[in-house]
């Protein structure tokens, strides 16, 4: 949190006042008054309804969530932006899972081979690119956490050879790092990719508790599926030769290092320290199993703006929020529909509201704006990831994502955390607006929530777009400031579960009303200004992603 207060700052004062003080034309400045929240909450009332069942991408409840807000954006004048003229981008989205009878053997240097548990000592991910996988007799050997940051002076792959060889890497978080970095790195998508660069037919991930049950998947794993039908978006899988994705315990990883110059005891102690540890393990490991999977369509939403200037209209600002959520599922207290009021039909009214807004305005912006709705987050930001991947404009136009999920919009909003707004020069817009809108702006009240890679924002930032997510802040009406405290207690008895509900459920839609104006300010900032947003010098992901 220090570091990101001492950012924060820095960034403020590097301002001339000027580019704190935000001048609206006088139509802007009405328009910005006409949000209504009873319009807000006629949204969430309708996409929280129990007859939507929870929006689960691929069933009917979904299908309703898409024709309202696809509805919406042509009652308020927003041009279809989606495929072949119309509103919706498909996602064919792929659940994978592992079929029974996986087998799965560790050959020793020395002595018989040994089984290993489906289980307590391992379990795999199934492949949703590859139904059938076999590895047999890989050599193992041991790569740390799994990182290699040259730039960074690291690399647990130093002087080790995983060319057709299973990766086994520890999931114990690198401390050495800071955010930013720890985030990147100790990602799943991350480690694969690394371990696919290095030629890896395999990565086992050591989980670092031993208590710790190893993950299983009965409602199997989603990733989405290419034009060309072969996958294109996934959290647990990399292209390339790595087949085997699996995780291990720790009694399994102490079993692995028999006979190495080690012993994990040692291995840790050192990547604890700072230092990278690669180790030659000894033993071989074969795994068989196949994965089945079930295909089926989604769609993203997609509203266009044009904008008014003739070079900069091929450029587009994108406001985003996700439309699913989970579906129907374990009962609690008697419920078992998740209507995700909060999370994240607010976020959707949200930029359902933002869309009139910009439609209403008579001198519409320089840049052209696009309005997407999001499927799969809750899966993964699978819809984000694709649309940011494969969008329905060309990539190079995206200037910068203002996402919006889950605002929590249960007090007075008088101070917001902007996330992922102090990697570029979006902070600048973030502060004007803040300033017109008389809210404070504060540092991440739990940095350890990870909560800027959590988000669909996160999707366009590893394309190389600047993107932020406004959250609340901590400030509060009767000076306790204690909002984050009151949120915690909150989300504990709400979050991803049946009671994030609109009958019964808590709101301040007048919060909702200035949220609303809060990221249409940022955005349209965006869309007037001549220079598109830039990655600050040396950021982590302007320098790694940045085009």
């Amino acid at each position: 949190m220090k570091i990101w207060i001492n950012l924060l700052g820095a960034s403020m004062l590097a301002f001339p006042a000027a580019a704190q003080t935000l001048t609206l034309p006088k139509p802007v400045a009405e328009q910005l008054q006409t949000v209504r929240p009873a319009d807000l909450e006629a949204h969430v009332r309708y996409l929280a309804d129990d007859r939507l069942r929870g929006r689960l991408p691929g069933t009917p409840g979904y299908q309703m969530a898409v024709d309202y807000v696809a509805a919406q954006f042509k009652k308020n004048g927003v041009a279809p932006a989606g495929d072949q003229g119309g509103y919706t981008q498909k996602v064919r989205l792929r659940r994978a899972f592992v079929e029974p009878g996986a087998t799965l053997s560790y050959q020793p240097a020395a002595g018989a081979t040994q089984p290993l548990a489906y289980g307590p000592a391992i379990t795999v991910y199934p492949n949703p690119g590859q139904p059938a996988v076999d590895v047999a007799n890989a050599p193992l050997v041991f790569a740390g956490y799994g990182i290699s940051a040259p730039e960074l002076k690291y690399d647990d792959y130093a002087g080790l050879d995983a060319k057709g060889k299973v990766v086994v890497v520890t999931r114990q978080p690198p401390k050495q790092f800071a955010d930013n970095e720890r985030q990147y790195f100790a990602d799943v998508r991350t480690v694969l990719e690394t371990a696919a660069r290095h030629g890896a037919v395999g990565v086992l991930m050591a989980s670092a508790h031993a208590e710790a049950k190893l993950p299983e998947f009965p409602k199997g794993v989603v990733s989405a599926l290419g034009p060309d039908g072969q996958v294109v978006v996934s959290r647990s899988y990399a292209a390339g030769s790595v087949q085997l994705v699996g995780s291990i315990s720790p009694a399994t990883l102490q079993q692995l290092f028999a006979g190495a110059t080690t012993d994990t005891t040692r291995a840790l102690g050192t990547l604890r320290g700072g230092k990278a540890a690669p180790v030659a393990l000894t033993g071989r490991l074969s795994a068989h199993y196949r994965s089945r999977y079930q295909d089926i369509d989604s769609y993203n939403v997609v509203g266009k703006l044009t904008g008014s200037d003739p070079i900069l209209k091929n450029e587009y600002v994108v406001h985003s929020a996700h439309l699913d959520h989970l579906g129907v599922g374990t009962a609690i207290n008697g419920d078992s529909i998740y209507n995700g009021a909060h999370d994240n039909a607010t976020g959707v009214a949200s930029v359902l509201e933002i869309s009139k807004l910009y439609a209403g305005l008579k001198s519409k912006p320089r840049r052209s704006v696009l309005f997407v709705l999001m499927t799969g987050e809750e899966m993964g930001l699978i819809g984000s990831a694709y649309f940011a991947k494969l969008p329905t404009v060309p990539q190079r136009a995206l200037v910068a994502d203002v996402n919006t999920d889950m605002p929590t919009l249960i007090a007075p909003l008088l101070a917001v955390v902007p996330l992922g707004a102090d990697h570029s020069s979006l902070l600048t817009e973030v502060t004007r607006a803040a300033n017109y809108l008389n809210l404070s702006i504060e540092p991440d009240p739990e940095p350890t929530q990870n909560r800027f890679i959590r988000s669909d924002q996160y999707s366009f930032v590893v394309q190389g777009i600047p993107a932020l997510h406004i959250k609340y802040g901590n400030k509060t009406a009767d000076g306790q400031n204690n909002l984050s405290e009151t949120v915690q207690k909150w989300r504990a008895l709400t979050y991803h579960k049946p009671q994030d509900n609109f009958e019964g459920g808590t709101f301040d839609w007048a919060a909702g009303a200035k949220y609303a104006q809060l990221n249409f300010l940022i955005g349209y900032q965006v869309a007037q200004a001549v220079k598109r947003p830039t990655w600050n010098k040396g950021d982590f992901f302007g320098v790694r992603f940045g085009k």
